[in-house]
């Protein structure tokens, strides 16, 4: 056979060789896009596998990836909770996950002392994730809250830079003792006190780190927490560390100014009233035919308007930075470091904050065993803005100016004056008149008043599934929790104070000084155990310690002027005593305090969970807690609970339209125990203080100086309130759940209220004693409902609605007749009087006042209340109760709607039926006080000169005209934003994503109530709410922020 020879040209060959590698080389490219949820939300950690393979890789914190395969090849994307998509790979790919409604309801709910499947719930629990998309202006975690769950009130105070708030569940459940909720922190349980600087334990985590709340509302889901859930309970999850590395920034600048001013006279309005009221003559002459001044010859000649003298425009700026990743594939981290400035709309006050934190989160032996170690720290510095200023900016004459000459004793702040031959100091002529309004800008510029605190939040959980027993899990957590806060005070001489220690002439140097060290350590076993189809069981048993140690030093004192006529002999002596150095000033008036406090809390706790067939579940919880508050130190704390998911029964089961179905039972028992103090049931002894409270034992220049013990008063039977709660509730899902809802009525009784009481002279040490006096109860029921109103691949739109009636009301009082009650709500209008009490029957702080009567014309009389008794006389007896400032109907809506890029949405909250004592009104109510004791004038808003009243009398202050329609409708915030992804891509770099948003808060207030602000729920213990004491105002706020992901 001939042999053929093939011959090919090595060249042509060559360049198909070529050509073949350079077609495979490009049939592999990067491919790049971005996964989302149906809200346009950026799914974080979504898998994104090549079908047939093992490779792949995970969506960063914008829901982006990248990913080196054929374009065309199939892609599998997953995340929990949503379902499956497979797609043909294209460049600049966008999905849109699909939520997985079965998945969902399995989504874990962290409950106390463990987690449960959402669709497993038995108690009243709502589960919350931070809206990254509508925030507004958020310095504090509480500020994710409002508005946003249903039973929750979440009232901050004011506007006050870095400020508190209070937060209530379901209404209060004390008079006097706390009612605020239990914080708990990655596994860690706070405490309700803080330090200076800080004014709550949510403080202590940045808002930006927090990857979840959960509310446990009723008792079957706090009763766990015993003696400290009686007020709900909030558990705050952080966020930890994730596969790949991601770096993320979120700033903003912010600018606020006063939303608000009252309405008070103008120079010139104030001019034409003094005129009016007093005439015009310069002066008039007395018996002995002395000169004396008149109210118009007072009048300057400025034109100021001290509301905008003591304002400002703030700026204010937040950064974050945060990096999580792995560290050799084995150790999940997540870092994080803050940086907050929030400068007040009032001069001189600011806030700044340093915060850090640290999360590792490894797993060993086949993820058997899981660690969490979580440390964070705070740095805070705060410069407080004197709330004087604000009362004081209303009253002073506005036709007086800032500054003056001849006023260089007083900072050179134009001051009423009055005599001062009394201080024997030649230098000082005239001093203060104790009872005028002071300059405001004075007291804000004068006064230096900061604080400094340090805290630390550090927790150890270690959670381990039984190797060969998988089925139990032990699980241990240790926490520390330090803070320390320092605020110095520095007034000098010529501050516009009268306060006993003469702080004008000596001035005033102190500092106070808090430190809190809480340790706590719990362990616990849980055994779960499936029997076939039918049975679950989940048992969980454990053991808590918890140990509250406080301490706080403060030293006060003056210094004399040099110009003193005994300086140079107070020094010497004092320089004798060792009590201050060469050369320094003498002290006056040294007072120094200390005091160190601790509580210890044990307890045994369990939870038992039994399901039957996925449809009846029933859990029951107990908790022993020994507390060393209490005499008697133990006391039981039982729930139990009833669901039935009827969604699962076989006549419900292919009814489409019903997606959820479930009814909900409870009942538990929860105590109170924050709030009285340790040492409250046996005698404690205490130093006496101040200068009244020398004995003359031993003399000190010439004046007694023993200083005695003195025992406080005390109940020997004391013990904590416990409160009873029924829950009844029904979820509800409709549409594949695109609309949801969640309905309850409870029912909470609390007994043994604890109280400051009066007792009869000679029982016990002081004439009032912290004791259990009675009960009260709560009734309500609250509605959540959720719909996603538009779910296309374009366009989401969600809203959320919430409502909540409560009614509360004192149902037994111990001490008095059926006529007894409690006064409260102290006020300054008028001396020592009260506006508030606390009676059987009637809602808790309600206002106690005199029914006023009307003329024709629909306007007050000046002086004129109903006698209600019709004994012929105005006393005491006439007084009624009405009216509370507790609102029985809140709301809450939200919104978000989203157009590809594109988010827009907004906040409101409303209140209705709460009343607030309009206390500035009242107290400026009397204008025959503008030309006061013939030294000092004030001004008046237009509210008195148009009611034209001239009575300083009680009933006319305790007036119920003043108690005044609290009820609003307020739009929290309002947020547009852009999101963008792949921005300066390059390579294999997919480039930057993120959001650029623009944020108004505090948009608009729509109200009856005639003061600047129908929010005044003042924070911290025994601080009583619906009383407007010139609370410091909320701001309307614009904020520019960026987020961006690395």
């Amino acid at each position: 056979m001939k042999q053929v020879k093939c011959k090919f040209p090595v060249r042509i060959l060559t360049l198909l060789l070529g050509l073949f590698l350079s077609v495979s080389a490009f049939a592999q490219s990067t491919i790049t896009g971005q996964v989302k949820d149906a809200t346009g939300e950026p799914v974080i950690g979504a898998s994104v596998l090549i079908n047939g393979t093992s490779n792949g890789t995970v969506t960063d914190l914008d829901g982006n990836f990248s990913i080196n395969v054929q374009p065309g090849a199939t892609l599998t994307i997953s995340y929990i909770g949503f379902q499956k998509q497979q797609v043909a790979a294209t460049n600049g790919m966008v999905i849109t996950l699909q939520e997985d409604q079965a998945q969902q309801m399995n989504e874990v709910v962290v409950i106390g002392y463990g987690a449960v499947k959402k669709s497993d719930l038995t108690g009243s629990v709502t589960a919350l994730k931070p809206d990254s998309k509508n925030k507004g202006l958020v310095v504090n975690a509480q500020d994710m809250l409002a508005g946003k769950v249903a039973g929750v009130s979440v009232t901050n105070d004011g506007g006050t830079p870095g400020g508190g708030a209070n937060i209530r569940i379901r209404g209060g459940s004390s008079l006097n003792a706390s009612n605020s909720p239990l914080i708990v922190i990655d596994g860690v349980a706070m405490d309700q006190t803080g330090v200076k600087g800080v004014s709550n334990p949510l403080s202590l985590v940045n808002p930006q780190d927090i990857e979840s709340f959960n509310v446990l509302k009723d008792a079957s889901a706090t009763a766990i927490y015993g003696s400290r859930g009686s007020n709900g309970v909030i558990i705050i999850t952080t966020k930890k560390g994730r596969r790949g590395l991601q770096v993320s920034y979120n700033g903003s600048f912010t600018v606020s100014r006063n939303s608000k001013n009252l309405d008070v006279l103008s120079a010139d309005e104030y001019r034409g009233l003094i005129a009016n009221k007093f005439g015009t003559d310069l002066y008039t002459l007395d018996a002995n035919g002395n000169q004396v001044p008149t109210a118009y010859s007072r009048l300057g000649k400025a034109n100021t308007n001290w509301q905008n003298e003591i304002f400002r425009t703030a700026i204010s700026h937040d950064h974050n930075v945060a990096v999580s990743g792995q560290v050799a594939n084995r150790l999940p981290y997540r870092v994080s470091a803050g940086y907050t400035n929030q400068q007040g709309i009032i001069k001189t006050s600011n806030f700044e904050r340093f915060t850090g934190a640290l999360t590792l989160n490894p797993s060993f032996l086949n993820d058997h065993l899981k660690v969490t170690l979580n440390a964070k720290g705070m740095w805070t510095k705060n410069r407080f803005a004197d709330g004087e200023a604000i009362k004081a900016a209303r009253q002073f004459d506005p036709t007086q100016p800032v500054y003056a000459s001849g006023y260089d004793n007083f900072g050179g702040y134009y001051q009423w004056l009055d005599d001062g031959t009394a201080l024997n100091d030649s230098s000082w002529p005239k001093t203060y008149y104790s009872l005028a309004t002071k300059n405001p800008v004075s007291i804000l510029n004068l006064k230096n008043d900061r604080a400094i605190s340090r805290d630390f939040l550090g927790s150890a959980d270690v959670d381990y599934k039984v190797h060969g027993f998988e089925d139990l899990r032990l699980h241990m957590n240790l926490g520390a929790d330090v803070s320390q806060g320092k605020q110095t005070t520095i007034k000098p001489a010529g501050y516009p104070s009268e306060d006993g220690r003469q702080t004008y002439y000596y001035g005033y140097n102190g500092w106070d000084k808090i430190l809190k060290r809480n340790l706590s350590f719990n362990a616990y076993a849980q055994y779960y155990k499936d029997l076939n189809d039918s049975h679950h069981f989940d048992v969980m048993a454990g053991y808590e310690w918890q140990h509250f140690w406080r301490s706080q030093h403060s030293l006060t004192w003056g210094k004399y002027p040099t110009t003193n006529p005994n300086y140079a002999t107070l020094q010497a002596k004092q320089v004798a005593e060792g009590l201050i150095a060469a050369g320094e000033a003498p002290i006056y008036n040294l007072s120094p305090y200390d005091y160190k406090t601790e509580n210890y809390l044990v307890s045994f706790f369990g939870r038992a969970n039994y399901s039957y067939k996925d449809r009846y579940l029933f859990t029951a919880t107990l908790r022993d807690d020994g507390s060393s508050r209490f005499k008697d130190h133990w006391a039981l704390f039982p729930s139990f609970a009833f669901a039935w998911k009827a969604k699962n029964e076989p006549f419900l089961t292919n009814v489409e339209k019903i997606s959820d179905l479930k009814l909900r039972l409870g009942y538990g028992q929860t105590g109170q125990q924050e709030g009285i103090g340790d040492y409250n049931y046996f005698a404690v002894y205490g130093i006496n203080k101040g200068t009244s409270s020398f004995y003359p034992i031993t003399r000190r220049d010439g004046k007694p100086y023993g200083v005695l013990n003195r025992p406080d008063a005390y109940d020997p039977n004391l013990k904590w309130e416990t409160t009873t709660t029924y829950n009844a509730g029904v979820d509800l899902g409709f549409l594949n759940n695109r609309l949801t809802a969640s309905i309850d009525y409870y029912y909470r009784k609390t007994t043994d209220l604890l109280n400051r009481a009066y007792v009869a002279a000679g029982t016990n040490f002081k004439n009032t004693v912290m004791t259990n006096i009675g009960s009260l109860k709560n009734t309500g029921f609250e509605l959540a409902l959720d719909y996603k109103a538009i779910q296309t691949d374009d366009w989401f739109w969600d809203i959320n609605l919430n409502a909540t009636y409560n009614q509360n009301k004192i149902t037994e009082l111990i001490g008095g007749d059926k006529n007894y009650y409690v006064a409260v709500g102290g006020i300054s209008a008028g001396t020592g009087f009260n506006a508030q009490a606390h009676t059987v029957g009637k809602p808790a702080f309600s206002y106690y006042v005199y029914q006023q009567v009307y003329g024709k014309d629909g306007k007050p009389i000046s002086g004129v209340v109903v006698d209600r008794n019709g004994d012929g006389q105005i006393t005491e007896a006439d007084k009624y109760f009405y009216k509370s400032p507790m609102a029985p109907w809140t709301f809450g809506l939200s919104s978000r709607l989203s157009y590809k890029q594109w988010d827009l949405s907004f906040t409101l909250r409303a209140n209705v039926g709460n009343y607030v004592y309009n206390n500035y009104d009242a107290a400026s109510s009397d204008l025959s006080a503008v030309w006061s004791s013939s030294k000092f004038l004030s001004n008046r808003p237009l509210e008195s000169i148009n009611r034209g009243w001239a009575s300083t009398e009680e009933h006319a202050v305790l007036s119920d005209h003043f108690v005044q329609n609290g009820s609003f409708l307020k739009c929290d915030n309002i947020t547009l934003g852009y999101n963008f992804t792949n921005l300066f891509r390059m390579g294999n770099y997919s480039g930057l994503g993120g959001r650029l948003y623009l944020a108004a808060s505090n948009v608009f207030t729509i109200t009856k109530y005639k003061g600047i602000d129908p929010e005044v729920f003042k924070t911290g213990l025994g601080a009583t709410p619906g009383i407007d004491s010139d609370i410091y105002p909320r701001p309307f706020s614009l904020t520019l922020g960026l987020n961006l992901n690395f």
